[in-house]
């Protein structure tokens, strides 16, 4: 497959719809040279380009029957309302091994996108020397607003990459990928609206060290809408093949068990039912590569 990328959106738990449909592709060995993972989506990266079926929703659904992975008893314990060092520190240590020599081995590049608190951009980041500083690399872009703390990486402080480029499309063309796979975790014709005084205000207080961190969030919504707009366009032309959920989303934060597992297998069925039409849409641009270099010579 040649300059093809896949850009994975976040949403905290619905990421789980992610899962669903990248582990369909890793059972039909699908595979694409280049990933972006934001947020949950980052977490849903780098399972997919190590190989391992089943370890995001293992990390993200089955880990409750055992632990409390978010909530107000986790924030009595750890000042937070997300158990980070659970899920980034004994997760892929322990519980659910991660296997990062898979990953290193991967012929897949995988980029992950945070926000730099200093600077409120997004940055993009890579590892395949140290699973510490790929796991403080993925805690960082999942460190939501208000629920989680700023995680450092090479001593700068960053937070969840959605707050600077929630799909970062613009990203994987200016890396040389103009036609993606974009995995979207709202359904067709989701907008945010316009930001809540009162949580920018909040923001604003606690967030006044990093003023420009507080103008990211400030200008979330309005940076996610243009970045809709994008994704329609590029569709439109063919660029983009996007996937979305069909079925109402379940929540950022969602606790119920079964409502997970429905959203997970939702994930599944879509990207089962797609996969004729993604297989021509990639046919297609194999075409289009192999003209080009006809023309060139």
């Amino acid at each position: 497959m040649k300059k093809v990328g896949m850009i994975l959106e976040g949403g905290g738990q619905r990421g789980i719809f992610t899962s669903g449909v990248l582990d369909y592709f890793m059972e039909r060995r699908l595979t694409v040279p280049y990933v972006i993972g934001v947020s949950a989506g980052a977490c849903n990266a780098v399972d997919y380009v190590s190989g391992q079926i089943l370890r995001t929703k293992e990390c993200m659904l089955d880990a409750q029957l055992n632990y409390e992975l978010y909530g107000f008893r986790t924030m009595v314990k750890t000042r937070h309302f997300m158990n980070m060092d659970l899920i980034f520190d004994q997760f892929p240590y322990r519980d659910y091994p991660f296997d990062f020599r898979a990953f290193v081995k991967s012929p897949t590049r995988c980029l992950i996108a945070a926000t730099n608190c200093l600077t409120g951009r997004a940055q993009f980041l890579e590892e395949y020397h140290s699973q510490a500083r790929l796991m403080d690399i993925c805690r960082a872009s999942s460190s939501l607003p208000f629920a989680a703390a700023m995680a450092e990486v090479d001593g700068i402080p960053m937070m969840d990459g959605g707050i600077a480029d929630s799909v970062p499309v613009r990203q994987a063309i200016a890396d040389g990928y103009d036609h993606n796979i974009v995995i979207l975790t709202r359904g067709r014709g989701y907008y945010k609206n316009e930001s809540n005084a009162s949580l920018m205000k909040l923001a604003k207080l606690i967030y006044r060290k990093y003023p420009a961190l507080a103008r990211a969030l400030m200008m979330r919504n309005h940076v996610y809408n243009r970045e809709m707009d994008l994704i329609d366009r590029l569709e439109k032309q063919g660029k983009v093949f996007a996937i979305r959920p069909t079925i109402p989303c379940v929540s950022r934060t969602e606790k119920d068990l079964e409502k997970l597992e429905d959203f997970y297998w939702h994930g599944y069925e879509i990207a089962k039912q797609v996969y004729p039409e993604l297989k021509e849409w990639l046919a297609k641009r194999d075409e289009c590569v192999s003209r080009k270099r006809l023309l060139v010579k």
